[in-house]
Order: structure tokens, then C-alpha cells, then sequence
């Protein structure tokens, strides 16, 4: 009991409530959990590999796991030119890229918008979420798409809030495994089930991997300081020069995280500390970082805490930091990108996606 308890801690940043969390433990062996994606572009680091490190502890916790390809909401939010096959292409080749991070796909369950849009209960559920809530909590829960109260331009992305909620009750989960800047549609949610009595879930938010350029100040949130920061920091897709992909080359990562923001002696806000920390000491058991004698010679570091204390300290150069996340970094991605390079449907999907965002 407490080593599931504990793998869920690891996954969420935030747990609401870790009470309801213990009792959910207590009482279900195997509880359902969901995870939702836009389908709209390449994947990033974020995306392509620290999505399957948390679906992996979730499932070592006894937790069954539904994905949620959100092709109709990648549709509202104006996505892909807004063109609903190009975006369930991008589905099918995020399904591609879990593949090739490791998640065994046969033991998640995954579902599509567009299959459960055909429902009439989904659509009640949403217009009965729409009823318990009012339009300034409905803007205020905006920033879920990526967006700001003051860029919202078309009635329809009011929907984005409303159906976002209703998927939580028409999939029937117990928890909510969502970046922590999901968190006002989880908390939403929660409010609006005890109004309906319906089953309230536990919102597990994780946390949202910073971009390369580090930390931001926000332009026009309004709402909790520190998540809005957080929300503004966060590595996008949509802003390629502050993220990592999956397909990036050896020498593109290194060349990315050469120009990260990267303070000597400074671990908050500092891209590539935090990338150790949330992936390389995830997925491999130490970083090596190799540098000539007359710079203290080669290193090796077993955790994120060991690495910490040794930069605070300065016995390591951000140059060095930075070439060593590189190095891990890349033989992480490496068989994500050798998939795609070798399978020929996954190349098809990959060139496909690639194309479309091309032409806008």
C-alpha cells in the first residue's frame, strides 16, 4: 500500500487530496485513471517521454490507464488548420510514439473524442456541466487550452472548459493524471460532482517540464502567480526553439541545450538540471559527464540530489552540465527516433505530421 502511494507521490506535483488518494488506494486495487492529448504536432520531450515514465509508475501502482486522444478538441482550439483528418493522423502517430517509448499498448485503453462526440449521453453530460457553472468560471478555465481569457476569440473554445470536464464523468475515472496546468477543469470537476453527486475524482497534476529558455514572467494570465508562471515557462510544441523532440539528432540536442538557459550555481529554473532530474535520473540509473583532468576529470552522478549539490557547489560547469544532459538525453530519445526511422508506416505517419505542420 504504501509503495503504491508512494509511485503516485512520484507521478503528481500537486494531489488532490492525497486523503481521497489513500482511501481510493485502500479500497480499489486496480483504480482508473485518464490522461488526455491534443493531437496537434511533433512530439516533445514532455510528450514523447515523460508522458510514459508517469503512465509506467502509474501502472507499477495497480492503476489502469485510459489515454485520451482529443482529436475534437484539438479541432476547437483551432489546431492543424483545423482540419479533423490531419489532427487524427497526429493521433495515430502519437500512438506510434508511445510505442516506441515503451508503453505496452495492449495494457492502456485507448479512446478518441470523436468516438464518444456520436454519444447523446456525452453531450448531456456536457450541457449538465455548462449548467453548474457560470461564463466568468468558464473563461477563467481557458488557460487549459494553452490560451489566455483575453485570446479567446470564438464561442465555440467556451466548449473547451465544458467538454474537458465531462470527459471525466463520461469516462468514468477515479483520478485525473493531468499537467498542473489542467488543474481549474480537475477543480471544476470536483465541485461540479458534488452538486451532481456524481463521483468525485482525485486530480493528480503533474508537473509541466520547463522550456529552454527557462523561466518566464507571464503576458496576460490573471489568476495564481506562480501557476501562471509555470504555465508561461512550460516547453510548447508550438514554440520550437523552446523544446526538445523526439526526432531531434544527436547533434541538435546538443546544439538546443548549448543555448539553454543554463545559470552556474543554480538549479531553479535552470532547463537542463531539469531535465536530469525529471528524466535522465528516471530512465537511467546515473549521468556520466566526461571532461578533461585539469577540469576534476570524469564524473558520474547516481541522482538528482547528488548532481544538485555538486552544481550549487560550482564543481560543475553549466558547459559540462549541459553536454552531459545532451548525452543522456539522446540515448534515451534514440530509440523513439530510431522507430521512426526504420518502421515505414511510423516513417509515414511521421513525414505526414511533419508535412502538415509545415504547410500551416
Amino acid at each position: 500500500m504504501e509503495k503504491r502511494l508512494e509511485l503516485v507521490r512520484g507521478v503528481g506535483e500537486e494531489i488532490i487530496t492525497e486523503t481521497e488518494l489513500k482511501t481510493l488506494l485502500e479500497t480499489n486495487d486496480h483504480p482508473t485513471a485518464y490522461d488526455g492529448f491534443e493531437p496537434s504536432g511533433l512530439a516533445p520531450l514532455h510528450f514523447g517521454v515523460l508522458r510514459p515514465i508517469l503512465i509506467s509508475d502509474l501502472q507499477a501502482a495497480g492503476v489502469k490507464m485510459k489515454l485520451w486522444l482529443a482529436d475534437w478538441f484539438a479541432w476547437v482550439n483551432n489546431k492543424m488548420g483545423r482540419d479533423l483528418a490531419k489532427i487524427q493522423s497526429v493521433g495515430k502517430y502519437f500512438v506510434e510514439v508511445w510505442k516506441a517509448a515503451g508503453v505496452d499498448t495492449e495494457k492502456v485503453e485507448i479512446l478518441w473524442t470523436s468516438e464518444a462526440v456520436g454519444d447523446e449521453d456525452y453531450w448531456k453530460k456536457v450541457i449538465l456541466v455548462a449548467q453548474n457553472s457560470n461564463l466568468a468560471r468558464t473563461q477563467r478555465a481557458i488557460t487549459i487550452m494553452g490560451r489566455t481569457s483575453k485570446e479567446l476569440v470564438q464561442t465555440a473554445q467556451l466548449f473547451y472548459p465544458m467538454m474537458q470536464v465531462a470527459d471525466i464523468f463520461w469516462l468514468d475515472v477515479d483520478i485525473c493524471q493531468l499537467g498542473l496546468d489542467q488543474r481549474r477543469a480537475n477543480v471544476l470537476a470536483r465541485e461540479i460532482a458534488v452538486k451532481m453527486k456524481w463521483k468525485k475524482p482525485v486530480a493528480v497534476h503533474h508537473h509541466m517540464l520547463i522550456g529552454l529558455q527557462g523561466s518566464k514572467q507571464p503576458e496576460g494570465f490573471d489568476e495564481n502567480r506562480s501557476m501562471d508562471v509555470a504555465i508561461a515557462s512550460k516547453m510548447s510544441k508550438s514554440k520550437p526553439d523552446s523544446a526538445i523532440f523526439v526526432h531531434d539528432s544527436r547533434d541538435e540536442i546538443a546544439r538546443k541545450l548549448n543555448s539553454a538557459y543554463c545559470p552556474p550555481k543554480v538549479v531553479e529554473g535552470n532547463a537542463p538540471f531539469e531535465y536530469s532530474k525529471y528524466i535522465v535520473f528516471r530512465k537511467l540509473k546515473s549521468m556520466r559527464i566526461e571532461r578533461p583532468e585539469k577540469y576534476g576529470g570524469t564524473v558520474e552522478y547516481a541522482s538528482s540530489q547528488e548532481l544538485e549539490a555538486a552544481y550549487v557547489k560550482g564543481l560543475l560547469h553549466p558547459a559540462d552540465l549541459k553536454r552531459g544532459v545532451a548525452e543522456s538525453l539522446d540515448e534515451i530519445i534514440s530509440p523513439i527516433r530510431r522507430h521512426f526511422e526504420t518502421d515505414p508506416s511510423a516513417r509515414r505517419l511521421y513525414d505526414s505530421v511533419r508535412t502538415s505542420e509545415k504547410n500551416g
